[in-house]
C-alpha cells in the first residue's frame, strides 16, 4: 500500500497543539538555534548517526521503488526528512526511539519562529514527518507513531500573483527583438553564435506558458512529438505532469506560430553534434536541454525588460488560469487543463477575480 502523499499537494498549517508542550514533558528540547532568512542546507547523510542515516536510506528506496514518485517529489522527501535527522542528531538523538512527539513538535515550530519558513514549506516538512512515521511504524521500527499526536493538516488560502492582460502582452511583447547582447556572451563555454535569434526561443516559451498553463517543470520535459497538429483542428500539447499523468492541452494560433518559428528558425541553430539534445523542444545556448532553472531566469530576466517585477514562471500558470475564468470558462474545464487532482486546488482562481463574480450575482440573483 502506497502511504506517501506528494509533498507538492499537500498544504499543512503549522499544528496548534505544536506550541503547547504536553504535561508529560518536563522540559523542552533543546534544538540549535540558526538565523533568520535562508533556510540552510541540511547535513549529509555522513554526519548523521549511523543508525539514522540507514533509515533515511531505507526510507528514501521505498518512496522511490514501492511508491513510485517522481524525482522532485523524492527530493522534496529527502530534504525535509534530512533536515528532521540533523536536528535530531544536533539534540543529542542517536536513533529512531529517541525521536519523540516533544522533538517533532520543537522541530516544526523552530521551522517558523527562528529559521522563517514560508508556511508552505513547513506544511511540506510536516507532511513528511507524518508519511515517515508511518512507514517507520508499519515496518515495525517503532512501536508508537509520535507523529500522531500532531494536528491534523489545514488548507491555506493564499491567493496567487497574477498578471493583468495588459501586463500579460507587455511581458509577451518584451522579446519581440533581438537581443544583442546574448551574443556578445565573451569567455562562455559554448558561446552563441552572433547570428542565433534566440529571442524566438524565449518568445515561444512565455506564449506557450500563457496559451497552457503548463509548470515549469512540464515545459522543460516536453519533447518535440508531444507537439502534435491534427489536420483541420487546433493543435494540443501532450503534458506529462505530475503524478506520472498524461493529459492534452489545446494551444491557440499565436503560440502556435512562435513555436514553429522557434522550431524553424532558431532551434536548429542551438542543437550541436556533441551534445545530446534528447530530443526536448527547448534548448540552451550549449544546445542541452532547457533546464527549470534556466527557465525561471528568462522569465525573470523577460519581465524585468518589460518594466514587471516578482513574476516567475508558475506566474503565468495563475495568469492563464484566472483569464479563462474571467472570459466564463467552466472550472472544471479549467481544472483539466492544469493537471489538478482536486478541483479544490483549481477553486482558489475563483477568489481572485472578484469583478465576475459580482457581475455573476448582478445578472443572475432575482434582486440583482
Amino acid at each position: 500500500m502506497i502511504l506517501a502523499p506528494e509533498p507538492g499537494r499537500l498544504c499543512l498549517c503549522v499544528p496548534k497543539a505544536l506550541s503547547k508542550t504536553p504535561a508529560t514533558a518536563t522540559a523542552k528540547p533543546k534544538l540549535v538555534q540558526r538565523s533568520r532568512g535562508r533556510t540552510p542546507r541540511p547535513q549529509a547523510s555522513a554526519q548523521l548517526p549511523r543508525g539514522l542515516a540507514t533509515i533515511e536510506g531505507d526510507f528514501i528506496s521505498y518512496i522511490r521503488l514501492e511508491c513510485g514518485l517522481a524525482p522532485a517529489s523524492i527530493a522534496a522527501y529527502r530534504r525535509d526528512l534530512r533536515d528532521l535527522l540533523a536536528d535530531a542528531a544536533q539534540a543529542g538523538v542517536t536513533d529512531l526511539a529517541g525521536l519523540t512527539h516533544q522533538i517533532l513538535a520543537a522541530h516544526v515550530a523552530e521551522l517558523r519562529s527562528t529559521r522563517g519558513m514560508e508556511p508552505s514549506s513547513v506544511s511540506r516538512h510536516l507532511a513528511t514527518i507524518k508519511v515517515f512515521f508511518r512507514w517507520a511504524l508499519a515496518r515495525e521500527l517503532i512501536e508508537k507513531n509520535p507523529a500522531d499526536m500532531l494536528d491534523q493538516p489545514h488548507r491555506w488560502k493564499n491567493l496567487p500573483d497574477v498578471l493583468s492582460p495588459r501586463q500579460m502582452k507587455t511581458l509577451l511583447a518584451a522579446p519581440a527583438q533581438p537581443e544583442e547582447k546574448v551574443s556578445a556572451r565573451k569567455g562562455s563555454r559554448g558561446a552563441l553564435k552572433a547570428d542565433v535569434p534566440i529571442h524566438l526561443r524565449d518568445v515561444a516559451l512565455l506564449e506557450l506558458m500563457y496559451a497552457s498553463g503548463l509548470r515549469a517543470s512540464e515545459i522543460a520535459r516536453l519533447e518535440l512529438n508531444d507537439i502534435i497538429e491534427p489536420k483541420g483542428i487546433a493543435p494540443v500539447i501532450r503534458v506529462f505532469g505530475k503524478g506520472s499523468k498524461h493529459r492534452m492541452v489545446p494551444v491557440h494560433q499565436t503560440a502556435r506560430d512562435a513555436i514553429r518559428e522557434y522550431l524553424r528558425s532558431c532551434r536548429p541553430m542551438l542543437v550541436r553534434p556533441t551534445v545530446r539534445d534528447h530530443q526536448k523542444v527547448f534548448l540552451s545556448h550549449t544546445g542541452k536541454p532547457l533546464e527549470r532553472v534556466a527557465l525561471w531566469q528568462i522569465v525573470k530576466r523577460r519581465s524585468k525588460e518589460a518594466g514587471l517585477s516578482n513574476v516567475h514562471p508558475h506566474t503565468l500558470r495563475h495568469s492563464f488560469a484566472t483569464h479563462l475564468l474571467i472570459g466564463g470558462a467552466d472550472l472544471r474545464v479549467v481544472q483539466e487543463l492544469l493537471g489538478h487532482a482536486d478541483i479544490a486546488t483549481t477553486e482558489i482562481y475563483t477568489h481572485v477575480d472578484k469583478s465576475r463574480l459580482r457581475q455573476v450575482h448582478k445578472k443572475h440573483h432575482p434582486r440583482g
